[in-house]
C-alpha cells in the first residue's frame, strides 16, 4: 500500500513538473511573454512569422522596442490588417506598447514577429532563439516553438486572409 501511495504521489509530482515545463513562458520586469511560437516553413522560404503574447503587469505602459534573432538579418514587429478587401502589412513604427495591465496579442492577422531573410527555414520541433528588449523591463532571451506548417495550432499570418474577398480582382 505505502509503495502504491509512494507511487500515485510520485506521477503526481511528475505530470506537475511537466506542466511547468511545458508552460513555456518568460519574464523581463513587469512583461511576462506567453508561448512565444511559429510555424515551419518551406525549404526556400525567406520570411517566417512569429506570435505570442505580451502581458504588461505594471503600472506603467513599456514598449518593446526590438527584437533579434541569429537566424534572420532582419527581424521587426508588424501590423496586419485588410481594409476593403485589400490586405496591407507594415512595420510597427517606434515599437509596440504595451498597455500597463494589459495583455497584446501578437497572431495572424494582427501585429506579429517578422523573421525576415531568414538563414535556415524554421523546421517544426525545433526552437528559434531570439532577444527580445522593452524600453523598461529591458531584454530577455526567448525560444520559438515551431509547429507544423500546415497551420495546426499557429497560423501564418501570410495564410490569414479571411477578410479579403477574393470574388473581385484588386
Amino acid at each position: 500500500m505505502k509503495q502504491l501511495l509512494r507511487l500515485v504521489i510520485a506521477l503526481l509530482f511528475a505530470g506537475l513538473f511537466a506542466a511547468i515545463a511545458n508552460a513555456h513562458d518568460f519574464k523581463a520586469g513587469d512583461i511576462t511573454i506567453g508561448h512565444p511560437h511559429a510555424r515551419a516553413m518551406v525549404p526556400s522560404a525567406k520570411v517566417g512569422g512569429g506570435y505570442l503574447k505580451l502581458t504588461n503587469t505594471g503600472s506603467t505602459d513599456d514598449k518593446l522596442i526590438s527584437i533579434t534573432s541569429k537566424r534572420a538579418a532582419k527581424t521587426e514587429v508588424h501590423q496586419m490588417s485588410v481594409n476593403n478587401g485589400v490586405m496591407t502589412m507594415r512595420p510597427v513604427a517606434g515599437g509596440l506598447v504595451i498597455p500597463a495591465g494589459q495583455t497584446v496579442e501578437l497572431k495572424p492577422g494582427g501585429f506579429h514577429i517578422m523573421f525576415m531573410d531568414v538563414t535556415e527555414p524554421f523546421k517544426e520541433g525545433e526552437m528559434i532563439k531570439a532577444t527580445l528588449t522593452f524600453e523598461k523591463a529591458g531584454s530577455v532571451d526567448v525560444e520559438f516553438e515551431v509547429g507544423s506548417a500546415g497551420g495546426t495550432g499557429a497560423k501564418d499570418h501570410h495564410s490569414d486572409m479571411d477578410g479579403m474577398d477574393m470574388s473581385k480582382p484588386q
